[in-house]
């Protein structure tokens, strides 16, 4: 399983509450059975990768993400958003 999203952020920036309440349905999911471990290891790629996305480009704006880039980074959240809950109402569960 890879790291907790909190980890990967840098100590001066927060979490954001929607990229941790995703990381919560996800802890949920696994330790409830309702992710498999490749589901697990592919929603926390994702998510990671949004996460690195937003940071790089807050870095390159000054700390700030033009609407542009917030509303895509708000598209990709609601992606994965709805991976998890698919993810976790299918019908494979972890052994």
């Amino acid at each position: 399983m890879m790291a907790p999203v909190r980890a990967q952020q840098n100590a001066q920036t927060p979490v954001p509450p929607r990229q941790e309440r995703q990381q919560q349905r996800i802890a949920q999911g696994v330790k409830s059975g309702q992710l498999t471990a490749g589901e697990t290891a592919r929603l926390e790629s994702r998510d990671a990768r949004i996460n690195r996305q937003v940071a790089r480009e807050r870095q390159a704006n000054g700390g700030k993400l033009s609407a542009g880039e917030r509303q895509q980074a708000n598209r990709e959240l609601n992606h994965s958003s709805r991976a998890i809950y698919r993810d976790k109402h299918n019908d494979r569960v972890q052994k």
